[in-house]
């Protein structure tokens, strides 16, 4: 067993799995991957807007999460190891770059005016029609909508979803 694998052995999320503990969030997790899931937005993009969130966030959970998701909608490893430098990064089209340029207008505080001024909105409009826009804008919801999930809970990265919120090392 590799000092990874036996780390998680020990470690524990701070609560049980929030579904069963508010089984209403399983309906609300439901319609927000429909959305997502809806083809306006490709998974690849979807899976990178993702990924970068995790990373804005500093969140081992969501970055690990959403690097398998990236992988399995056929991302290329460096697209997912440059997801943190994209800005100067060749691997990104310019529709992945207006997507991620959302994402971190969208999850970091603006210095000055507004976080989506007009002119990103007009970048991003380039590349995506309004169906597009508002997808994209709900992935960026999506995954924003569990990052406090993440953050407070502390579910296990890197485990089956059957033992990421394991509040004991006896689960």
């Amino acid at each position: 067993m590799n000092t990874m694998t036996t780390n998680l052995g020990t470690l524990t999320s701070r609560f049980s799995d929030p579904q069963r503990l508010v089984p209403e969030l399983g309906d609300i997790s439901t319609a927000l991957f429909k959305i997502t899931g809806n083809g306006a937005v490709p998974r690849s993009t979807v899976s990178l807007a993702h990924l970068r969130a995790g990373q804005l966030v500093e969140n081992t959970y969501l970055t690990v999460m959403h690097t398998a998701n990236a992988r399995r909608a056929g991302v290329p490893e460096e697209k997912i190891a440059a997801v943190a430098s994209w800005k100067d990064a060749p691997y990104f089209t310019p529709a992945e770059r207006a997507a991620l340029e959302l994402v971190e207008a969208v999850l970091t505080p603006a210095r000055h005016g507004e976080r989506v001024p007009d002119g990103l909105y007009a970048r991003a409009a380039e590349h995506y029609d309004a169906t597009a826009l508002a997808t994209l804008a709900m992935a960026i919801g999506q995954v924003n909508f569990f990052i406090p999930l993440a953050l407070i809970g502390k579910p296990l990265p890197g485990v089956p979803m059957a033992e990421q919120w394991r509040t004991s090392t006896t689960e």
